[in-house]
């Protein structure tokens, strides 16, 4: 196969697992974003498919061969940091030639290669410059020209754009997508931004405890989360998390039947907040609700309200939405269609009806 495949990954040390049966593919050209909370041994991953550390148990193959045992320069793997890592002894042009140069590479085909990919992230201008001339967009354009030029065949990217400005992040969103597929490399994108992770990624891989927990399109991740840990990875405003009771048919949440698929036991309801209707007047089959307050964020504003109960629940508006609510406490009713309900199972957070559960 070409691109990375990792089989049954596993990684201890003195404080305990931090990667168990870790399992994942990567195809040419394809783009793999993970995703976890700090701590979940995403960099530790990463490093195990650069050499650099060696799991307990499990194999790295790239390209069909098995890599496992094999020295970190004969892997074809190229790696940029979130805090850049550069050589600050060396320009630009020396920092981004340098896994050339260990190479020995002609003089005249490196001086090529560093142009061309210099020329593609536009820091063809400071090449002369040293590191600590450079602003962190271009330090970060540095690290990522580093690690392409030497046309990895796979390419790991730890959080790169976590030390860069929110405008730069932002255009860098939609540019690397179409720089990294352009290499033909099978890459590998580790952030704890989900919106990054689905900007970029083709498929999103969830890692937490040291596991894969979900394992699928960035879309399937959002709509149809397996658990309920991964449901409050993605999403801003947070998705809501309600108990609910079941009953014949469905279940009660809010005060209101809603018919569901088959569910027994405790559970828990998720509502995005995207998915709910709020209304200043009655409406059919809404429920009555407290408006504590309206926060304006960018093009649309977050509401904040109680429900029946007293349970906190969010919703998203547009701005000229928004602003007819005022500001001041009120009572509003709340609407949702019953297909956007998400269930999960109270006891072990796994979302009923995954193909997990």
């Amino acid at each position: 196969m070409s691109g990375l495949v990792l089989s049954h990954i596993s990684k201890g040390f003195k404080s305990g697992k931090v990667l168990e049966d870790v399992s994942l593919d990567v195809n040419a050209g394809e783009i793999v974003a993970i995703v976890g909370p700090s701590g979940t041994g995403k960099t530790v991953l990463l490093r195990i498919i650069a050499g650099l550390q060696e799991p307990d148990g499990g194999t790295v193959a790239i390209d069909g061969v098995d890599m496992t045992e094999a020295a970190p320069e004969s892997r074809g793997v190229g790696m940029a940091f979130q805090n850049f890592a550069l050589f600050p002894h060396f320009n630009a042009f020396d920092n981004i030639a340098s896994p050339l140069t260990a190479r020995h590479t002609p003089s005249d085909t490196l001086k090529e290669k560093v142009g061309a990919v210099a020329r593609m992230l536009k820091i063809d201008h400071v090449l002369g410059h040293a590191p600590r001339e450079l602003s962190n967009g271009q330090k970060q354009r540095t690290a990522l020209a580093r690690a392409l030029v030497a046309q990895p065949k796979v390419l790991l990217l730890d959080d790169p754009l976590r030390n860069v400005d929110a405008k730069l992040r932002y255009e860098m969103r939609m540019e690397l997508p179409r720089l990294l597929r352009s290499y033909n490399a099978a890459v590998i994108y580790v952030t704890q931004d989900y919106k990054e992770a689905m900007a970029l990624g083709d498929r999103i891989a969830v890692l937490r405890g040291g596991r894969i927990e979900q394992w699928a399109s960035p879309r399937d991740v959002y709509a149809a989360p397996a658990s309920v840990e991964v449901a409050k990875l993605f999403g801003d405003p947070t998705i809501n998390l309600l108990p609910a009771t079941v009953a014949q048919g469905g279940i009660q949440l809010l005060g209101r039947a809603v018919p569901t698929p088959q569910a027994s036991g405790a559970v828990i309801a998720g509502l995005r907040p995207e998915h709910l209707t709020v209304s200043r007047s009655e409406i059919a089959n809404g429920i009555p609700c407290e408006l504590d307050a309206v926060m304006p964020v960018n093009v649309r504003s977050v509401l904040y309200m109680r429900g029946p109960a007293g349970e906190e629940i969010l919703a998203t508006v547009g701005e000229s939405e928004a602003a007819k609510f005022g500001r001041e406490h009120r009572q509003v009713w709340v609407d949702f269609a019953p297909e956007n309900v998400l269930l999960f199972d109270a006891a072990s957070g796994a979302r009923i009806g995954h193909p997990a559960h």
